[in-house]
């Protein structure tokens, strides 16, 4: 039935998820040293300063977290004024490990974005992706690394949707039938 919404996660599971992966991040990586968080604008900024205070909870140790504005590096979407850059990054790239965080991995053209925003800014050692949610369907062979949950979806279908406490006012994620 089109306009149907269903919860699949809620914020106990969306706690545990950032939880699981800040561990995950950290075994992969040895520890926290030389790693820096950028959070793709605008849930992903906030799942990233959440995975940020998970690491500084399980580490003690701050990690420096960053927005990033890929709309700028975007193929696939009209934008009206492309001089404006939203990045707030006070830290440099160069030679670190850069966990890029989205909320919903779908087709990769965002991922892609993204890796071009953070080459402009100097060369990383490498790029990792953290995702709350990976939902299939990729135009581009790329692989979240970090993955909350799996979510199979119908490409035409539906539609995931993360809500956040510091954008929405609520944590879930949602399925909408369309």
């Amino acid at each position: 039935m089109a306009g149907d919404v269903v919860k699949i996660l809620g914020e106990d599971d969306i706690r545990r998820s950032l939880m699981r992966i800040a561990h995950e991040i950290l075994e992969r990586n040895k520890g926290a040293r030389d790693i820096v968080l950028l959070g793709i604008i605008t849930r992903g900024y906030y799942l990233a300063k959440r995975i940020g205070n998970n690491i500084k909870v399980i580490e003690n140790v701050d990690v420096p977290v960053g927005a990033l504005d890929v709309a700028p590096f975007r193929d696939d979407e009209k934008r009206t004024d492309k001089s404006e850059d939203r990045s707030l990054i006070n830290f440099d790239v160069a030679n670190k490990i850069v966990v890029l965080v989205d909320d919903v991995l779908f087709t990769g053209r965002t991922v892609r974005a993204a890796m071009d925003a953070i080459i402009s800014r100097g060369r990383p050692r490498s790029i990792q992706l953290a995702v709350l949610v990976d939902r299939g369907h990729r135009e581009f062979p790329i692989r979240p690394d970090f993955v909350g949950k799996n979510i199979p979806s119908s490409k035409e279908k539906e539609l995931i949707k993360v809500k956040l406490k510091e954008v929405d006012g609520e944590d879930g994620v949602f399925i909408l039938k369309m």
